[in-house]
């Protein structure tokens, strides 16, 4: 990380946070995930450049597909050459940092359930 404040021209991407109080560091998922999803060609170089490009690739493969938005999410795995991406409804994913829920990733298409609760069961 090579920066300690972020652009003020970040704080449309950050609108529902109190900008003066993120920490580009602590605070890097909701800045890489809002900036892919809602960023300028220009905030997109900013993440790049201070996280690193090796980081996003890495960050952007380990996160669930499902939260992007399709069009940037083609548009930057074309650019870092990313074929691979996990899968999980948003639901799922939050159920699995609650800790309510186990999966196994299998792949970009395909995803395998453990631990299944609900009436879809």
């Amino acid at each position: 990380m090579k920066q300690r404040k972020l652009p003020k021209n970040f704080k449309p991407l950050l609108w529902s946070y109190k900008f003066s109080a993120i920490d580009p560091e602590k605070d890097k998922r909701t800045i890489i995930v809002n900036t892919i999803n809602y960023g300028n060609w220009k905030q997109w170089g900013w993440i790049m450049k201070n996280y690193g490009q090796k980081y996003i690739k890495q960050f952007l493969t380990n996160m669930p597909k499902s939260e992007f938005f399709a069009r940037p999410l083609d548009l930057i795995s074309l650019l870092l050459g990313i074929k691979k991406f996990k899968y999980a409804s948003r639901n799922d994913y939050i159920q699995v940092k609650m800790g309510e829920k186990e999966i196994e990733w299998v792949g970009v298409d395909s995803l395998k359930r453990a631990n299944r609760r609900g009436p879809w069961a």
